[in-house]
């Protein structure tokens, strides 16, 4: 007895995630083994081990076919987990007919178990004779692209140049064989991996320009001056000025800042002068104070 509909359908919805998170780590998986492949390969094209080449790079290209695959068949998995309440009809909707049929042709040609496991809902699903019309592709639903992603044929020649001349081209390797002052510059990047130079590299970058300049001055233009800004680390800066205090000073608590006598001593700063007339010139005598209360009667 066939479970029902509705239980089916949950069960082809459990998997279907499982099955979106195998291909996305195993496409992870995929791009990182590929790039130390091209490194490889990189490797074989600088030491003119040029056939050698040709033979490994078709094996970086089928697994370039393989990560396509498992993008599609992943798109696929996503449209059949966002339409999941068609899955409950007897039949197979018009809309899912390709999402369903091109996962039953290509589940058999994967390592992923989890697809393998929405395959067999599948056909519980939608019966034997939906699944050999699929395996057969004998309307024609099945992807064109899942088709020519799993055909076994060996990769044209110009793609086997196309590719072994990109992979030079991106890792900055000598080939096809010619002197380098053709060259040109190398590429900003020969590893994607490396964000910074490595620490030899870096030295040399900071040595080049300080051989150039052996007096430093463009190094001296280039750094501030000494002079600029304050010495200490402490600094207070002043009040800005405004229409109530034209020369506004630095205080503290109401209490003017002047500097103390070490300060004025060691040059630091200058102790203003006392005005004309008060304590600091001394006390006026007895005769003088007479002299001021008498001009003060008049």
């Amino acid at each position: 007895m066939p479970p029902p509909a509705a239980g089916l359908s949950a069960r082809i919805k459990v998997q279907l995630k499982l099955a979106i998170a195998r291909l996305r780590m195993v496409q992870k998986r995929d791009e990182a083994l590929a790039k130390a492949q091209r490194r490889q390969m990189a490797q074989l094209l600088e030491q003119g081990k040029e056939d050698s080449a040709r033979i490994r790079v078709e094996n970086i290209i089928r697994s370039d076919i393989q990560n396509e695959l498992h993008e599609i068949l992943e798109l696929y998995c996503e449209l059949l987990l966002a339409r999941a309440g068609l899955l409950d009809a007897p039949t197979c909707d018009p809309g899912l007919k390709e999402a369903v049929k091109s996962i039953l042709y290509a589940a058999p040609k994967t390592e992923i178990k989890e697809l393998h496991q929405v395959r067999v809902l599948l056909a519980d699903k939608f019966g034997k004779e939906f699944v050999l019309a699929a395996m057969e592709n004998t309307d024609g639903k099945v992807s064109e692209k899942v088709v020519k992603k799993l055909s076994v044929k060996p990769p044209k020649p110009e793609l086997v140049q196309g590719y072994l001349e990109e992979i030079a081209k991106a890792y900055g390797a000598n080939w096809p064989r010619r002197e380098r002052e053709e060259l040109g510059d190398p590429p900003e990047f020969l590893d994607d991996d490396d964000d910074t130079p490595s620490g030899g590299q870096a030295q040399k970058n900071v040595e080049a320009p300080l051989a150039a300049d052996p007096k430093g001055e463009e190094l001296a233009r280039a750094t501030p001056p000494k002079s600029l800004g304050p010495a200490s680390p402490l600094h207070v800066n002043p009040p800005s000025p405004s229409t109530d205090n034209i020369h506004p000073k630095v205080t503290l608590n109401h209490m003017e800042l002047k500097p103390s006598q070490k300060m004025v001593d060691a040059g630091i700063a200058k102790k203003k002068p006392a005005a004309k007339g008060s304590i600091a010139d001394g006390v006026p005598d007895f005769d003088e104070l007479s002299k001021r209360f008498a001009a003060l009667k008049r």
